[in-house]
C-alpha cells in the first residue's frame, strides 16, 4: 500500500526555520512530506552561484534575507505572494530494484509535469518546457519565453530535497532588478496575477498538492493546515512582546478554526481527571527548599495536577527568568504583567536547590523572554553550567520558548542540555488560537536544530482544545519526522474563564492510541494520559529514551555487512 503524501500548508516561514525543517525530514523521517508555504524576502544561492555576475544589490538595504543552500542553481529570489513547494519524498532507483541512485533528470521532468498540469488546471494557456533551462514556463509557443516558476532539487540516497516556487501575486522587482532569477538574462519572470490568472495562494497551494500527490502518492494525501490568515497585526501589543496586555479572549479564533463553545467551566471533570493530592513529607521538604532560595517552579505557578506525585519523587521543575511571561497564550496559567530583569544570582542559587535536592535529573522551563535581545538564552545556559559545576551527575532538561526562531538558540545549544524539550502544544489548524505568537513550523525548527546538535529532542501536544484524533496523530508524524525522541499528550484543563475552554474530555483509552501510535512511527517515549504535563515522569522518559537509542546503536552495529568482492 503507497504511504500517503503528508501535505502541510505552513504559512509565511523564514527561510531558515524551514530549511531546517525540512533538513531533519529528509535525515529521520521516511514518510512522503510536501512542506507547502510562503517566504519573507529572501535569495538564496547554491555553490555554484555567479553573485558577482547575478547579484545586482545588498539584499539587507532592499529588506531581503541572504542564505547559501546545498542545492544545484545560480542565486532566485522567495518572497510574499509566492507559492514554495519542499517535497521531501522517497523515490526508486533509476535502474529498478531496490538500490542504486534515483535518477534526478527524470525526478526533475516529474516536478516540472506536475506544475505545468497544475498551471494549465487554473486556467494558465501557452504553458510548458524550455530546452536547456529547467523550471516551467509561460509563452513558449508563441516564442515569448516568460519563467513562472524555479526549481532546485536534491537527491541524496533516493530522498530528495528543495524544490519549486510558483509565482503567484509576487513583487516581481526584487527579480528583475535586485538579481539575475537563476542566472538567466536573456528571458524575464512573469507571475500568474501577471498573467490575468487570479487565482489565490490557497487556490494553487490545493491544486498544486493535488498532482503532487498524484505524482507520487498514487493521489493519496493526509492535510494539515495552519490558519491562513495570521497577521502580526492580528496580535495585541502585548503578545508581540512589546508590554503589558489584555486577559486572552481568542474565542473567536476558534470559532474560525471550526471550534464551537466547549464545555462550561463548571462542568464535573470525569473521575480519571482528579488527582489525588499528597503532602508528604518529601513534598514539604521540597516546598522548603524552593522557598528558602527564593526560587519558582512552575509545578504551583502553572497550577499543576501532579505536583504532590512529582515532588514525593523529589523532582521538581524549575521556571528561570521570573514568573512573568511576554507572550499571552489562550492555556496558559502563568503571569502576564510585564516582565523584571532577570536575577544575575538564580543560575546558582538554582544549582544549590538541585545539589541539595539530589536530583538525578532537573528540569529548566522558562517564561517567553521576548523583551530580551536573546529570549533568555544566555542565562538558561548559565544554569545549565552552575548545575553541572556542583551535580555533574545530574541530568539537565531544559523547557524553552521558541526564541522567535532566532540564532540566539545556539547560545543554549553550545553548552548542550541532555534534553532540549518544547513544546509545540496543539495541532496545526489550532495554533493561531492557542498561541497566536508562536507558530507550528517555528516550533518544528527548533525541535529539529536540537537533533542537528545531537541533543534529546521532547515536545509536548495538549488534547481537548479542538483538534480531532486524526489532526493529533498528524502532529505525532511531523515530530517524529522532525527526530523528536520523547513526547507528552495531556488533556487541557481550563485554568479560568479568560482562558480558552476544554472542548471535550479526551478519554483514557485515546491517550492509550496515541501512546502506541506515536511509538510506532519511532517516538521512543511516548507518555499519554489524561494527567500528564511537559515535565512528568521526566526521569524515566529521559532514560527509557537514552536507552533505546543505545539499543539502536549496538543493533546497527550486529547488522551483517555486505562482503566486498
Amino acid at each position: 500500500m503507497t504511504s500517503p503524501l503528508h501535505v502541510r500548508w505552513l504559512g509565511k516561514v523564514p527561510y531558515r526555520e524551514a530549511f531546517a525543517v525540512q533538513r531533519s525530514l529528509f535525515e529521520h523521517s521516511h514518510e512522503q512530506h510536501l512542506l507547502l508555504l510562503e517566504h519573507p524576502h529572501v535569495f538564496t544561492y547554491g555553490p555554484s552561484a555567479d553573485l558577482n555576475k547575478n547579484l545586482k544589490c545588498v539584499p539587507s538595504e532592499v529588506g531581503a534575507d541572504f542564505v547559501k543552500v546545498n542545492r544545484g542553481g545560480d542565486i532566485t529570489y522567495h518572497g510574499p505572494g509566492q507559492l514554495v513547494g519542499y517535497p521531501i519524498l522517497n523515490l526508486q532507483p533509476k535502474h529498478g530494484g531496490n538500490a542504486g541512485p534515483a535518477d534526478t533528470n527524470d525526478y526533475v521532468f516529474r516536478v516540472e509535469q506536475l506544475l505545468i498540469d497544475s498551471l494549465t488546471e487554473l486556467g494558465l494557456s501557452d504553458v510548458g518546457r524550455l530546452a536547456g533551462y529547467p523550471g516551467v514556463w509561460v509563452g513558449v509557443a508563441a516564442n515569448a519565453p516568460r519563467k513562472i516558476c524555479a526549481i532546485g532539487v536534491r537527491l541524496s540516497r533516493g530522498r530528495t530535497m528543495h524544490g519549486f516556487a510558483v509565482n503567484v501575486e509576487t513583487d516581481l522587482t526584487y527579480m528583475r532588478e535586485h538579481i539575475v532569477p537563476c542566472g538567466i538574462a536573456e528571458y524575464p519572470v512573469t507571475s500568474l496575477r501577471e498573467e490575468g490568472i487570479e487565482s489565490s495562494l490557497q487556490e494553487v497551494s490545493e491544486v498544486v498538492a493535488r498532482h503532487v500527490a498524484l505524482a507520487f502518492a498514487n493521489g493519496q494525501t493526509a492535510r494539515q493546515d495552519v490558519a491562513w490568515y495570521h497577521r502580526p497585526e492580528d496580535l495585541s501589543a502585548f503578545s508581540r512582546g512589546e508590554g503589558a496586555g489584555e486577559p486572552v479572549r481568542l474565542i473567536s479564533r476558534l470559532a474560525q478554526a471550526g471550534v464551537g463553545d466547549g464545555l462550561k467551566i463548571e462542568e464535573r471533570k470525569p473521575d480519571w481527571l482528579r488527582p489525588k493530592v499528597r503532602l508528604t513529607e518529601e513534598v514539604m521538604e521540597t516546598k522548603k527548599v524552593v522557598r528558602d532560595l527564593g526560587l519558582v517552579t512552575v509545578c504551583e505557578e502553572a497550577g499543576c495536577p501532579n505536583l504532590s506525585e512529582c515532588w514525593s519523587d523529589r523532582t521538581a521543575t524549575f521556571m528561570v527568568l521570573g514568573e512573568r511571561c511576554t507572550r499571552a497564550c489562550g492555556f496558559c496559567l502563568v503571569d502576564t504583567q510585564k516582565p523584571e530583569i532577570p536575577a544575575s544570582d538564580e543560575p546558582d542559587r538554582v544549582a544549590e536547590a538541585i545539589q541539595r535536592m539530589g536530583l538525578l535529573h532537573a528540569v529548566l522551563t522558562m517564561v517567553a523572554r521576548d523583551d530580551l535581545a536573546d529570549g533568555g538564552m544566555l542565562h538558561v545556559a548559565q544554569c545549565v553550567t552552575a548545575i553541572r559545576k556542583v551535580s555533574p551527575l545530574t541530568r539537565i532538561e531544559t523547557l524553552i520558548s521558541d526564541v522567535k526562531g532566532t540564532d540566539a538558540l545556539d547560545i543554549l545549544l553550545a553548552v548542550k542540555p541532555d534534553v532540549l524539550n518544547h513544546n509545540i502544544e496543539t495541532v496545526a489548524r489550532l495554533q493561531r488560537a492557542v498561541r497566536p505568537s508562536a507558530g507550528y513550523a517555528r516550533s518544528l525548527s527548533v525541535l529539529a536544530r536540537a537533533k542537528a546538535a545531537d541533543l534529546t529532542a521532547k515536545s509536548g501536544l495538549i488534547m481537548g482544545m479542538g483538534e480531532t484524533l486524526e489532526e493529533a496523530e498528524g502532529t505525532l508524524v511531523d515530530l517524529a519526522g522532525v527526530g523528536v525522541d520523547i513526547v507528552t499528550i495531556g488533556q487541557y484543563l481550563r485554568p479560568t474563564t479568560h482562558h480558552l475552554p476544554v472542548a471535550r474530555w479526551v478519554e483514557p483509552a485515546e491517550f492509550d492510541h496515541l501512546k502506541k501510535f506515536g511509538e510506532a512511527l519511532g517516538i521512543s517515549h511516548v507518555e499519554s494520559s489524561p494527567l500528564t504535563r511537559s515535565s512528568y515522569h521526566a526521569r524515566q522518559s529521559a532514560e527509557e529514551a537514552e536507552q533505546k537509542s543505545i539499543d539502536t546503536a549496538v543493533s546497527l552495529t550486529r547488522k551483517p555487512q555486505p562482503a566486498h568482492k
